[in-house]
């Protein structure tokens, strides 16, 4: 009984492995459109997981998954279970990527180049470190299934998080900054993966 269990322990690891696995994509970009924001003027108050979101922007965004990385525990982990770094236009081309070392940690994205395959100015203004926001279940769900690789399809808010006791974290309004306070904080709505 004990060597069943075994087996089959092994065979879910095996599965959860092969599902987290990089979805490989042939030449070309497959995401080519910029991210989409539209400046909020007014816009309703939110409350999720004890935070009162502030919407500061509509955000579409269509891009490939350059990277995951889950979090469960933290402040940030109430609110964001999962970052994805993006990419979109020459940094959805697995031709370029091919050349850019890419991780997460610590709820930043790092890249890394031997030589560039296209200016450094485009990696910094066609990628970026998104702290995700589940609406929902449903979407929560979707977000922690994406794989590098596949491309994902968000639409929601950019927000500022506040909390009772002064702690705030506010979205980047802008793609063309990096470094600290440069992600994005997403209050998803909707998401699907292709």
């Amino acid at each position: 009984m004990k060597r069943l269990l075994l087996i089959l322990g092994g065979i879910v690891l095996l599965f959860y492995w092969m599902g987290r696995q990089p979805v490989e994509v042939p030449p070309g970009q497959v995401a080519p459109d910029v991210p989409v924001q539209r400046d909020l003027r007014a816009a309703p108050a939110l409350t999720h997981n004890g935070y009162a979101l502030t919407a500061l922007a509509d955000f579409e965004i269509e891009a490939r998954v350059l990277a995951t990385e889950r979090y469960r525990t933290g402040r940030e982990a109430e609110l964001s279970p999962v970052d994805l770094a993006l990419g979109w236009g020459p940094m959805s081309d697995s031709e370029v990527l091919r050349h850019i070392s890419i991780r997460q940690s610590n709820r930043f994205y790092y890249w890394r180049v031997e030589q560039f395959p296209i200016p450094r100015r485009d990696i910094e203004t066609h990628s970026a470190n998104m702290h995700m926001i589940p609406a929902d279940k449903g979407v929560r769900d979707i977000l922690l299934d994406a794989r590098p690789g596949q491309v994902v399809r968000i639409r929601g808010r950019l927000v500022r998080a506040d909390a009772d006791d002064g702690w705030h974290w506010v979205s980047s309004l802008t793609r063309n900054d990096s470094g600290n306070g440069a992600c994005e904080l997403v209050y998803v709505e909707h998401a699907e993966l292709r």
